[in-house]
Order: structure tokens, then C-alpha cells, then sequence
């Protein structure tokens, strides 16, 4: 089956569910593939806040009411030394809070609006192959449950597959230079049927970090700290309850049924530059950033609103410009979301427990922290980061 369309998009997580309805709020036509079901895609759970800047992109595309009934929350609580500080309690903070708002509501939201308005999104496209990328008409093949095999001429296609996708791995060697670090971190997350925190929760002590975050009304994300090289049978539920409780200094926390249990390294990829002919990479397959801070979810936002903007200037008016500093915009702000995130796994990994790192590098995080808990303005500067908008 051969049919054409100005754009696919390969991939129907947050990016890809963003740049189709924003493509249908230009008028231009895109056929949008997912691997998975369509229940699957509505129960994966990644993050958990759209920062202030993406709110503000979804308000001015007039897609708002996809952020469902999210609170507007911009503070987190950091409990350090015994004691309990409120970041981001103030109007300045309150004006650019960003909204909680669990990934699989988002997308299930995204997916509700694409269709109510028409868009064409594929379930269950198996076997998806992108050719002829280096020419003004890629084309796109993949193949449906019944197994028909269908050909999808285009003008560009969206890369938003991950990390491990057709899109960034069909690219050719050489293509692209590919810059990676290992943070020398890993944790083990929780999701659990546990009542969530008020706020957004860091703990850092001695005893390793722990975090807590809302993933909707009665279900919490936690992150704990652990040894490169654990397994998960190393971590029963007694075990993991019970570190939690010390790390977060709170024996009376509310503990539930364990639903999803992961272990990982923390590690960056960025991928320069994010385009190979008309493919263009966006969340995932361009970049991974680690999850403290959030900034993983709310990047993919910020490259689907610059694609979209590209492909409608070009597409409506010729005008390139756009498309040839997709790499460059998209890029300085993922840069900058490395640094944020590299700054904030030292802050809270060094500054609790010494022995993860030298003295010296102990004690400039102690200062760090300290700075964050005590100055106005440093607390301004770290919300107008978490907001998105430095």
C-alpha cells in the first residue's frame, strides 16, 4: 500500500504525540507510528512535570487542555541535616511553577486531541524501515497487525523512537558525532500504589539519596541511591521500604504495592547534530539527559515545537532558515540541561555521603547546597532552570 504524506512521524510518545497535534494545528498532514498497543502506550509511565516554558507552549498552540487538571506546583521540598526547606516557596517561584502531570496523562491526552481532530495515528507498525532519507522524498515502510506492508512517500520524518530506534540507529556511521558520559550514579526506582508527597521530594544523607514524586493521585515514584552492580533481587520490598524510610527520615511513610521496579546507570548522549537529511532526531533518539531535574521529557517538548516550526515555515513559505538551526537551537538548550543535571546529581549525591567522592569534591557540593538553602538569589536562579527558562 503506497500513500504520501508531508511528514511521518516515527514514534508516539511525548514527542512524536506533540509534533503530530501541533502539525495539525498548521494544517499540514502527518501519518504518526507506534510500535506498541495502544494500552501500552497508555500505561507507560516516565515523567512526571512539564516545566513552566512547555506549559506556556502548549497554552499558545491552544492544546492547554492537555495538561488536564495538573497542579501548578514549582516548589520542592530538600530535607538535609535533620532539617526541611521549602525551594521555590514565594510569588516569584508561584508565577513560573510548571505543572505535575504524570507522562501516560499527558499522552493519553495527546492521543484523545490528535484524534478527536482527525490525525492519523498507527498502533502496532512492526517492522518499520526508513529509506531514502539524503532525498527530497524519504519514504517510510512498516508493516500492520494483518501484516500488509505499507510505503509512505514523505517530505520529513520525525525521529521521536528513543534511544534504540529505527530512526537513530538507521542513520549511517559516521553520520553524526555522538558525545556520552557515565555520571558514575545509579538508583533503583520505585513505582508503587503509595500516597504521593505534598511536593516534590530530595533527601540527602549519609545513608545514600532518596527521592519521592508524584505520579498521580495515589501513586508515587521514588528513586534510591544504590550500589553499580546491584540486581534487582537485591532489593526485596522489605528492603527497599526500609531504606526509604531512613533516607527520607520518615518512619511513618506510606508504603504500598510495588508496581514497576528498574535499575540504571545515569549516563548523558548527545548526538550532533540532531538531523540527517530529512530526518530529524528529537527526545530520546538526539539526547538523554539523567531524570533528576526533569529535564528529559520537557527537551523532547522544546524539539517538537522547534521541528513543527521548521517543517510549517518551509513547507508554507520556502524559507529554510528554521530547519537548517534545528540542531543548533535544539542543541544550546541541551547543553544546558546537561550542565543542570550534572550539577544537581553532585550536589545531592556529594553533598549527604563523602565517601562517593574526595574530600575536596565533598565539600564543594556542601557549599553548593548551602548556597541553594540560604540565598534568594541562588534559589531564584535554580527555579528559572527547573521552570525552563535560562
Amino acid at each position: 500500500m503506497q500513500e504520501r504524506a508531508a511528514v511521518v512521524v516515527v514514534g508516539g510518545g511525548p514527542a512524536g504525540l506533540t509534533v503530530a497535534n501541533l502539525l495539525g494545528r498548521c494544517g499540514i498532514d502527518c501519518i504518526a507510528l507506534e510500535s506498541r498497543d495502544r494500552e501500552h502506550v497508555f500505561h507507560r509511565q516516565r515523567a512526571g512535570v512539564v516545566e513552566y516554558r512547555a506549559v506556556l507552549m502548549f497554552e499558545r498552540w491552544g492544546l492547554g487542555d492537555v495538561l488536564g487538571p495538573g497542579i501548578r506546583d514549582g516548589r520542592l521540598e530538600i530535607r538535609y541535616g535533620g532539617a526541611t526547606r521549602l525551594i521555590g516557596d514565594d510569588e516569584f517561584s508561584d508565577a513560573i511553577a510548571g505543572s505535575i502531570c504524570p507522562q501516560q496523562f499527558l499522552v493519553r491526552n495527546l492521543i484523545g486531541t490528535l484524534e478527536k481532530e482527525g490525525g492519523d495515528l498507527r498502533f502496532g507498525a512492526q517492522d518499520v524501515t526508513l529509506t531514502a532519507l539524503d532525498t527530497e522524498r524519504p519514504v517510510v515502510s512498516y508493516r500492520d497487525a494483518d501484516g500488509e506492508l505499507h510505503e509512505i512517500e514523505c517530505d520529513f520524518v520525525a525521529g521521536c523512537d528513543g534511544d534504540r530506534g529505527v530512526s537513530r540507529t538507521g542513520i549511517p556511521d559516521g553520520a553524526l558525532t555522538t558525545f556520552t558520559y557515565d555520571h558514575g550514579f545509579s538508583w533503583l526506582t520505585v513505582l508503587a500504589d503509595a500516597q504521593p508527597p505534598r511536593h516534590p521530594l530530595m533527601a540527602i544523607s549519609p545513608d545514600g539519596f532518596a527521592a519521592q514524586f508524584s505520579r498521580g493521585p495515589g501513586a508515587s515514584r521514588f528513586y534510591l541511591e544504590c550500589a553499580t552492580g546491584d540486581r534487582l533481587e537485591d532489593w526485596p520490598a522489605e528492603r527497599i521500604w526500609e531504606r526509604l524510610k531512613v533516607r527520607l527520615g520518615d518512619d511513618a511513610l506510606p508504603t504500598g504495592t510495588i508496581t514497576d521496579l528498574e535499575l540504571f546507570a545515569h549516563r548523558s548522549v548527545i548526538r550532533d547534530p540532531m538531523s540527517y537529511g530529512r530526518l530529524y532526531l528529537l527526545g530520546d533518539a538526539a539526547h538523554i539527559v539523567p531524570p533528576l531535574g526533569g529535564k528529559g521529557m520537557n527537551l523532547a517538548l522544546h524539539d517538537a515545537e522547534v521541528f513543527t516550526s521548521a517543517v510549517r515555515d518551509f513547507l508554507r513559505d520556502g524559507d529554510e532558515t528554521g530547519l537548517a538551526a534545528y540542531s543548533k537551537v535544539c542543541l544550546e538548550r541541551v547543553w544546558s540541561c546537561q550542565e543542570f543535571s550534572r550539577w544537581l546529581l553532585e550536589t545531592t549525591h556529594y553533598a549527604g555521603d563523602s565517601t562517593r567522592t574526595d574530600a575536596f569534591h565533598a565539600g564543594l557540593a556542601r557549599a553548593r547546597l548551602h548556597r541553594l538553602l540560604s540565598s534568594v538569589t541562588a534559589e531564584h536562579a535554580f527555579t528559572e532552570l527547573m521552570a525552563g527558562l535560562s
